[in-house]
């Protein structure tokens, strides 16, 4: 009977290693990195349980080295080691792609989870399906909302949200993408906790976009609060609308027009002074420079 034997290449390729004294790089692929540090500059090759073979193909890598620093970049990431032992200050990661230093940023100790871009993988599937939903027509969605909801005041506060909903969840989002990477960077430099930064940095950063999604929204609900009025129940604005439009009473049809558009400026004014008032600090920077 004849044996069969696993065949095992532990040892990579030595055009991917990038070694000193006390440390080595592989680069096995052009997004997986082996790190290795070691006081006596000893260092393991042999196959374990899980590592049979790291002998790849040498990826395309660039290696820039300096008296105070090592910098090795693929297309997919680019690490900064300063030297010595691995610490959060030694040696850090980012991962490219055009993902933000917020999502994308790996310092050494940190759960592998932070390399994952979670919140922005998850922007990225969901930006089809949001956009999808702004660029339909609220009206199309009223028969299934009859449906479902009825034609009372549910139905009629779901089409006004569906319309409302829209820009400030779009404005937020750019918002958030919107964050200064810079301020970001200096908080992680500090330790700052990512819970810390998305709410001292990146929140604040966002909040102008999010009210002017707000207002924008504002004005597209005033719009679908009178939608919602002439396709379910025919009453308040928008059932007077209908009436005195289709009777051609037009002195009590402009008094509700200019009604909608005192209400319209009314609610813009409230949410420009909010703006205003939450955005102090741009103001006093803009006054400064």
């Amino acid at each position: 009977m004849g044996t069969f034997a696993w065949e095992f290449q532990p040892e990579a390729n030595a055009q991917a290693i990038v070694q000193g004294e006390n440390f080595r790089f592989t680069v096995l692929t052009e997004s997986l990195l082996r790190l290795e540090y070691s006081e006596d500059g000893v260092f393991e090759d042999r196959a374990t349980q899980s590592i049979w073979n790291r002998r790849f193909p040498v990826p395309k890598f660039t290696v820039n080295r300096s008296e105070k620093m090592l910098e090795i970049v693929t297309d997919h990431f680019h690490l900064y080691y300063t030297y010595g032992p691995f610490t959060k200050y030694s040696l850090w990661i980012d991962v490219k792609n055009n993902y933000s230093l917020y999502a994308n940023r790996w310092y050494f100790g940190e759960k592998i989870e932070t390399l994952k871009g979670t919140v922005r993988t998850l922007g990225k599937i969901l930006d089809v399906f949001v956009y999808a939903l702004s660029a339909t027509p609220r009206v199309a969605f009223i028969p299934l909302i009859i449906v479902f909801l009825g034609l009372g005041a549910s139905a009629k506060s779901f089409i006004v949200f569906l319309g409302a909903v829209m820009p400030i969840l779009i404005n937020a989002y750019a918002g958030a993408l919107n964050a200064d990477d810079e301020l970001v960077e200096m908080a992680r430099s500090v330790g700052a906790r990512k819970s810390r930064i998305f709410r001292e940095i990146v929140l604040p950063g966002a909040l102008p976009f999010a009210i002017t999604g707000l207002r924008i929204g504002a004005t597209i609900g005033l719009i679908n609060t009178i939608v919602a009025e002439l396709y379910t129940a025919v009453r308040g604005l928008g059932g007077l609308l209908a009436i005195y439009g289709n009777t051609f009473r037009m002195a009590e049809y402009f008094v509700i027009v200019f009604t909608l558009a005192l209400v319209g400026v009314l609610v813009t004014t409230l949410l420009r002074l909010l703006e205003l008032r939450l955005e102090r600090w741009r103001g006093t920077g803009n006054q400064a420079s």
